[in-house]
């Protein structure tokens, strides 16, 4: 009697352990959820918070004003031989570009100096005169090989963007088209490069990773990213029709640095 007795008793022992075994897990999950829908919650908060403050700043942003100049050619440019690298045209009117507001273009009639100083066609002066139309006595032509211009915007800026036109009589492309700003006007304190196609390094400046473009008359934009500069170069390298390097006018749009 008493043997089985003792039987029964280990067997109850043995299921209340099972028991308690099976238990663990469950609390164990039970925690392990509770942690995850916790940390989840976290995280989609931590997303809000940021979509609020992207939204907020977002209310700020305005498209800049851009004027364009009367396009000379119109439809699908020809096809440039011998240019690889080529990006594709939009096909129609290029996206507002939004800064925030107050932008404004603070190159306009600041000083120009340049690797060329006394240009075949016109004067340094006129690339920031306000002038972007493409016929005669609106552009500068520089000598062949790399050339670079410089201005001076006299103040440090927040500068969001640089339109620029080479020249959009006719559909061109201009080599090692290189952007840069800097604190200096030698350009050695923070320079910064904005822009550089240049795929071979030709003009000793390093190797860029931007595409070739097709000059129209809605310019080349590039996106600044609110750099704070006083200087801005600009480097060329002769064309796909000449060696000439040619400026119609530089727009810097930016805000005076707080």
């Amino acid at each position: 009697m008493k043997k089985g007795f003792n039987s029964i008793m280990k067997a109850c022992v043995l299921v209340l352990l099972a028991m308690f075994l099976c238990l663990i897990p469950s609390c164990k999950k039970s925690s392990e959820e509770g942690s995850s829908a916790n940390t989840e919650q976290q995280n989609t908060n931590s997303a809000k918070e940021n979509a609020d403050k992207a939204n907020a700043a977002a209310t700020d942003l305005v498209p800049i004003d851009i004027k364009l100049p009367r396009a000379m050619f119109k439809g699908t440019p020809p096809n440039i031989q011998g240019v690889t690298n080529l990006e594709k045209p939009l096909g129609g009117p290029r996206p507002p570009f939004y800064a925030p507001a107050g932008t404004e273009n603070v190159a306009l009639g600041k000083p120009v100096t340049g690797t060329d100083e006394e240009p075949i066609i016109g004067e340094l002066e006129m690339i920031t005169d306000g002038d972007k139309q493409a016929s005669d006595g609106s552009y500068v032509e520089l000598g062949p090989f790399l050339q670079s211009v410089t201005i001076d915007l006299g103040a440090e800026f927040d500068i969001y963007a640089i339109l620029l036109w080479h020249y959009h009589s006719q559909a061109r492309v201009y080599f090692d088209v290189i952007v840069q700003v800097a604190d200096d006007p030698d350009f050695i304190t923070n320079v910064r490069t904005l822009f550089n196609n240049d795929d071979d390094n030709s003009s000793g400046l390093g190797i860029g990773k931007d595409m070739n473009y097709v000059e129209t008359n809605e310019g080349k934009l590039i996106d600044a990213k609110g750099a704070r500069a006083r200087y801005v170069r600009l480097y060329s390298n002769g064309n796909s029709s000449n060696e000439l390097n040619h400026y119609i006018e530089v727009e810097v749009f930016g805000k005076p640095a707080k």
